[in-house]
């Protein structure tokens, strides 16, 4: 059995859409609450407390604050699920040594979601059914298959949508070649496969920027609290959530046709967020002016970078690899790989601009083929010695 998520697009009805936004506030304001009874609890006990505790205190809120009662007992109890989430999060980060993040309280405009953990949802006759809110037009355009577990109605801008978390069960696939191929990712092409082969990166972000700079542009000279603020922050909205959707419609078609193509699908362990960190700054140690350090340039290769995915490309081959069953995603140490020729195995230094590889050995090709070719050799040397060891 696995878990898979639906996402459908709802079109509640005027009243229902202002009944989803007034649970919506309600959540984020007994969310804010939660959090706040924690901070003082440890603040003059010196203890916490936990979910268990702040749940059995819903009863008592619910006779001071009786319009909680127009709210799902789930949905509420959920709310202080995720509060507890956020603490246990905090503590391991802390523990972890990572920079820890304390949780914080959310605004009207953060808090765009909440949940029906275990029941009052159902899909009837083409219409979504919410306890407390009623029986929403809801655009279903896949079957829903396995046991629906978990109903989560999420706001995106003025659009509101419906996650449902199913288990199913899971049919192997088989793919069309039992072959491995390796995968270079890149930011002129989304990734260049051994096979020669080259996925190419469409920009979503970088083809709406001048779009977005004006929309952010209208937005700067609006007075905030006014209602042209308020629809410039709309649209502001609208227009990254098409980049967005772009960018994760193309990714799943790629991932698609590769899990569904390839037995194994090798790629380069990176990190992109050390890969777009800022530009660190060159001081000079006499003066202690500040020097050129290319910021400006790092500053639109991290752009690039972010708006190519690889991530979320790489997630997406991963989950559906696993759903498949057959079909396996791994990750290999990349350093050298742009480096070393993959015919003779020579080391060829080269800069990051140079974008065509060339050895004495007459070996001439594609740079980014190169290190793909290099990245399926490192893994199928590791699953050999591997074999020869067991």
């Amino acid at each position: 059995m696995a878990l898979k998520t639906y996402k459908f697009r709802l079109y509640p009805t005027r009243k229902q859409a202002e009944k989803l936004q007034w649970t919506l506030a309600r959540c984020c304001e007994l969310y804010n609450a939660a959090l706040q009874e924690r901070r003082e609890m440890y603040t003059y006990t010196g203890k916490g407390t936990t979910y268990n505790q702040q749940a059995m205190q819903l009863p008592e809120i619910k006779g001071i604050r009786e319009e909680y009662k127009d709210i799902h007992s789930q949905v509420l109890q959920d709310v202080l699920r995720k509060v507890e989430n956020a603490f246990k999060g905090f503590f391991k980060r802390v523990k972890a040594g990572k920079k820890p993040g304390y949780p914080r309280f959310q605004g009207c405009n953060r808090y765009d979601s909440f949940c029906y953990p275990q029941a009052g949802f159902s899909l009837e006759n083409g219409l979504l059914v919410l306890s407390k809110v009623g029986h929403v037009k809801i655009k279903q355009h896949r079957k829903v298959l396995g046991n629906m577990k978990t109903c989560t109605l999420k706001r995106e801008g003025n659009c509101w949508y419906v996650c449902l978390v199913c288990e199913v069960q899971s049919v192997p696939r088989t793919p069309y070649t039992d072959e491995c191929v390796g995968i270079d990712l890149g930011v002129s092409k989304l990734a260049t496969l051994s096979t020669g082969d080259v996925i190419e990166n469409p920009q979503h972000y970088r083809r709406a920027e001048k779009q977005l700079a004006k929309a952010g542009q209208a937005l700067s000279r609006k007075k905030r609290g006014s209602k042209r603020r308020k629809k410039a922050v709309e649209r502001m909205a609208r227009l990254h959530r098409k980049v967005r959707n772009q960018r994760n419609d193309y990714l799943h078609q790629w991932s698609r046709r590769l899990v569904n193509t390839y037995e194994t699908i090798v790629f380069e362990e990176i990190a992109p967020a050390n890969l777009s960190k800022r530009a660190k700054p060159k001081q000079d140690e006499e003066t202690g002016h500040y020097l050129p350090n290319g910021a400006s340039a790092k500053s639109g290769l991290n752009k690039s970078i972010l708006d190519t995915g690889w991530s979320t490309f790489i997630a997406r081959c991963e989950y559906k690899a696993e759903n498949a069953g057959t079909v396996q995603v791994v990750k290999v140490d990349p350093r050298m790989t742009s480096q070393v020729c993959s015919g003779c195995g020579t080391v060829v230094k080269k800069d990051l601009s140079e974008r065509w590889h060339s050895c004495a050995c007459g070996y001439e090709l594609d740079r980014d083929h190169n290190a793909a070719i290099n990245i399926k050799a490192l893994w199928l040397g590791q699953s050999h010695q591997e074999a020869q060891a067991s």
